[in-house]
């Protein structure tokens, strides 16, 4: 399916074959984001992402950078997490020698001049008021910040307002010879048989100058919590905005894959248990879902909406009323093969596309430094029995595990955390 090389100097390169794939993929994975950051620097991982759509010498601006791949039809983009960064291209499968020399040219050669930087701060400071205006994503920084606090893991990845004006040129030089060295970087190409054969020495050319040396590792999340937690953003919205639910496993943990499970069975598509119970028998909300999110070092099992504001109380009471069912009765034989099959039938069509594929052993590659393939997936997800999804239940879902944030106009903290006291 995927071969894996690791070049002299660290850098690893994989490459994935699709059959019959007429485009392919070009992705650049780097083992840093947000929780690599100090206090001072909060955001700096976004912001330099930012900066590599800048300029380069080959291609001195933002027209050129963009015009070129933008000529032949191509997607690209870049994206910043907690533990990860990516710059990716994705072409029609003869233009693949641009789209590397296109991501390896970001990446190496970016200018980051002063002028650029300056420029750019009034475009991020915009995207965190975009973020922070819009409830259906702000909610998951009070969820975050209320489970890790004042710790990287809890901190904004697009970083505070006034820490984004204050940065400054040498930070963003310092920040990439700590972290965006070979041994911390992946290049993953995924698409058209023939481009993929003669990709290797390709790639090994243009990340020939890549920088060396060892880079900085993450500050690890501290968790401590004895009881129910609540914490409520105040505004004045037409609708309410939660995420409730526990802490749970990180990316290692064997159990990942039995929560993975109770996440498709409690809200992971539109026959789940939370969106038939609160959106189509109730009418509660227009969206429902339930969010697995592994780290690697923590992890949260939730459900999320966006809610009536005059049924909160019922809401919630129906959100905990299925958290208790999972945990006090055994999911049906039936229903389990069911999400089942939806993983594998959903990770299978998904991987049918070059850029899913490119992301799917990347990702893993980045973060766990082992990949399995979708059978080896499948495999484990199959061993999961029904009782192996009431111990995981029984033990994310415990009372005094149990988290809840809020947007809405909203005050009294003590009434929400009398409803999830369960």
């Amino acid at each position: 399916m995927f071969k894996k090389y690791t070049l002299p100097n660290g850098l690893r390169i994989i490459t994935a074959p699709i059959e019959g794939s007429k485009s392919v993929t070009v992705l650049v994975l780097v083992g840093t984001g947000s929780k690599y950051e100090t206090k001072e620097n909060n955001g700096l991982s976004h912001f330099l992402e930012h900066m590599f759509f800048k300029g380069t010498k080959k291609r001195p601006t933002t027209l050129e950078i963009s015009s070129d791949l933008d000529a032949v039809g191509g997607s690209y983009n870049a994206f910043t997490s907690k533990e990860m960064t990516g710059y990716w291209a994705k072409v029609d499968a003869s233009h693949f020698d641009l789209a590397l020399d296109w991501v390896s040219d970001i990446f190496l050669n970016s200018k980051l001049e002063e002028e650029e930087i300056e420029r750019e701060k009034g475009v991020i400071l915009e995207e965190v008021n975009m973020y922070l205006d819009t409830p259906m994503t702000d909610i998951w920084h009070i969820w975050e910040k209320l489970l890790y606090g004042d710790q990287p893991a809890g901190w904004l990845t697009l970083g505070e307002r006034e820490i984004i004006k204050s940065m400054r040129r040498e930070q963003f030089l310092q920040y990439l010879k700590n972290q965006y060295v070979a041994k911390n970087t992946m290049v993953v190409v995924a698409g058209s048989e023939k481009i993929i054969q003669n990709s290797k020495s390709k790639i090994q050319n243009c990340f020939k100058d890549i920088r060396k040396g060892s880079f900085k590792n993450k500050q690890k999340a501290v968790e401590k919590q004895k009881t129910p937690q609540v914490l409520i953003r105040f505004k004045e919205t037409d609708q309410t905005h939660l995420v409730l639910g526990g802490r749970s496993y990180d990316i290692f943990h064997r159990d990942r894959f039995a929560a993975a499970l109770l996440n498709t069975i409690l809200g992971g598509y539109m026959s789940s248990r939370l969106w038939i119970e609160i959106r189509e028998r109730r009418g509660l909300a227009y969206y429902v879902r339930s969010i697995n999110e592994t780290y690697t070092d923590t992890g949260y099992l939730v459900a999320n909406a966006g809610l009536d504001i005059s049924r909160i109380d019922e809401a919630i009471k129906v959100i905990l009323g299925e958290f208790k069912k999972i945990k006090e009765e055994k999911v049906p034989d039936k229903e389990l093969k069911k999400a089942k099959d939806h993983i594998r039938g959903a990770t299978l069509l998904a991987l049918e596309s070059s850029d899913e594929m490119a992301s799917y052993l990347g990702m893993q590659e980045v973060i766990k430094k082992q990949i399995l393939t979708p059978e080896q997936f499948f495999s484990k997800i199959e061993k999961v029995t029904p009782n192996d999804l009431q111990r995981v239940a029984k033990e994310i879902f415990r009372p005094e595990k149990l988290n809840l944030a809020l947007i809405g106009p909203f005050k009294d903290k003590q009434k929400f955390e009398r409803l999830i006291k369960i």
